[in-house]
């Protein structure tokens, strides 16, 4: 299903209207009120955490991120990523452009609802600025299109405090393949993503990680940590 093809019913549009969502934004809206609190119809949302970032998470942020440190969860969609990162200890600000999807994440987490915000990547509350000492975004990148993904690493380089960092996980693909101008999603390349960071001002710590997921079939992934520049 492709932004050109949604049907968005008249309460999804008075939602966006109410929100002043633009396109996508109208589309993601539209396919979590369409969902009507089923999880199963939204397709990139299976009730867990990302396996990638509770890798990292169990390998790597102890000796890199202090307790109680504020992160943020950009595309926050249903939760499950900023559960398993309350559950850890963090002070955790999750955000999503559908206010649909905080609402549904809002209600699966009762107990952290105030951790849940109705937000726009491109335009985050000004107290937001400088603010996280992790950054975590998750398949927000590989959803936008090309032209787009400068604007949105400027933007999550904006959220960085001083020493904070960004970790980055998405949807892959090798230098040869050919990327699908019916997206989303747009894989990225490792010299793509490396370049729309480096020119948002963002210097990568280690190496990209490239790896096979465990859907069926396997996805390619990329893992990267970065910090400002």
């Amino acid at each position: 299903m492709t932004a050109q093809t949604l049907t968005r019913p008249a309460a999804a549009r008075s939602v966006a209207e109410e929100h002043h969502l633009t396109l996508p934004a109208q589309d993601f809206e539209a396919i979590y009120r369409e969902a009507r609190g089923d999880r199963a119809r939204i397709r990139w949302s299976d009730g867990v955490a990302s396996p990638a970032l509770v890798a990292w998470l169990n390998a790597v942020a102890p000796s890199m991120v202090r307790s109680g440190a504020r992160v943020a969860v950009v595309g926050c969609g249903l939760g499950e990523d900023a559960r398993a990162l309350v559950k850890r200890g963090y002070e955790v600000t999750a955000f999503d452009i559908s206010p649909t999807a905080i609402e549904w994440a809002r209600s699966l987490d009762r107990d952290n609802e105030q951790c849940y915000h109705v937000a726009d990547l491109f335009a985050p509350p000004p107290r937001w600025r400088h603010r996280f000492e992790l950054v975590v975004e998750i398949n927000t990148l590989q959803s936008l299109a090309p032209d787009q993904r400068e604007g949105a690493m400027a933007s999550l380089r904006e959220l960085l405090a001083p020493h904070g960092r960004l970790l980055v996980i998405c949807r892959g693909r090798e230098p040869h393949v050919k990327i699908d101008d019916q997206g989303p999603p747009w894989p990225l390349t490792q010299d793509e993503l490396l370049a729309a960071a480096c020119d948002a001002g963002l210097k990568i710590e280690g190496a990209v990680d490239s790896f096979d997921d465990d859907e069926s079939p396997p996805r390619r992934r990329l893992r990267a940590l970065f910090r400002r520049g």
